[in-house]
């Protein structure tokens, strides 16, 4: 990890590292005084801190739920991947025969705003980061309101003035070219947004909290998710198995499984996102109580499967 994040940064060429570890470190001003910094500690360590990234239905319904700790200089990467996994990538067509890629939301804002939630938390709060991904909305929340005097006024201007909390953590992401400059992360932001119409950004201070929200306007474009066909070949499985609810255990056995994880990634996911099934207990979704039951829309599924597999044996 901090041989990969020297050649990052020599690569990007903004400082030289040929030292070994001590020395760069100490050019980073990262050992002082021969003694490693909170900083580094925090980015290269084993720190108390979190990233905690949820995907609801609703306010009190989480369908998904993960907790991603560790050293603060890879964790970006890994948020970025699980967020991933539970955002649309619809195609769409420009003129051109070739159709293109578009997310539903602009990944380097969401990214740009994880790395904002790293940078410029508070750690002397011992709360997560958190996600909370929705249908038609994403909500980043960090612990510690804005430092110094910026406000959010400030932020919507496009000449305001960073105040860093965490200068020496801002230092390695610049070194590392994840930030550009200081202070022109949300002018990069809306500057993205630009082609995202249908996407508004706010941002909210409350209690020790700053929370910033991306909220597509209008109807959600995920709020009827359409399963591919071969999701939706191993979802009806899931809802001929399901005649009362069952935990996670006993769907895997009724459906000969062997993996744990590709029943949860393959079946329990897909139907949880399209609606088919829902949870027992909806707030606790990691619960050992868990159990998984047909939703009105998976009732109206089977039955519809019922009566096609009866009409065919008829016919």
């Amino acid at each position: 990890m901090i041989e990969h994040f020297f050649a990052r940064v020599n690569e990007r060429g903004r400082v030289e590292l040929k030292g070994d570890v001590v020395t760069n470190f100490k050019k980073l001003k990262l050992v002082r005084d021969e003694k490693i910094t909170f900083a580094a500690h925090l980015l290269f360590g084993n720190p108390d801190t979190a990233i905690r990234i949820g995907r609801f239905k609703s306010k009190a319904t989480i369908i998904d739920d993960i907790v991603l700790s560790g050293p603060l200089y890879p964790l970006v990467d890994e948020a970025m991947t699980h967020i991933k996994k539970h955002i649309n990538l619809p195609y769409h067509f420009d003129g051109n025969v070739q159709r293109k890629e578009r997310w539903q939301y602009p990944l380097e804002v969401i990214r740009e705003l994880l790395l904002n939630s790293i940078v410029h938390r508070d750690y002397k709060y011992a709360s997560d980061i958190i996600v909370k991904i929705f249908d038609d909305k994403i909500e980043f929340t960090n612990p510690g309101t804005l430092f110094g005097r910026l406000s959010i006024a400030d932020l919507q201007r496009d000449d305001y003035v960073s105040s860093l909390r965490n200068r020496l953590i801002a230092e390695v992401f610049y070194l590392t070219g994840d930030i550009e400059r200081y202070g022109t992360g949300f002018v990069r932001i809306r500057e993205v947004l630009q082609d995202y119409p249908e996407i508004e950004i706010s941002m909210e201070e409350f209690a020790d909290f700053f929370m910033v929200v991306l909220q597509i306007r209008g109807p959600s474009t995920q709020a009827t998710p359409q399963a591919t066909p071969q999701a939706m070949s191993e979802i009806l499985r899931i809802l001929r198995v399901l005649e009362k609810p069952l935990g996670r255990q006993e769907i895997q056995d009724r459906l000969g499984l062997q993996d744990r994880k590709y029943l949860r990634k393959k079946y329990l996911l897909p139907a949880l996102e399209a609606g088919f099934i829902e949870l027992s207990i909806p707030d606790k979704p990691n619960s050992p109580n868990q159990k998984y039951l047909l939703s009105e829309k998976g009732r109206m599924e089977r039955e519809k499967q019922k009566k096609l597999s009866k009409d065919n044996k008829n016919d």
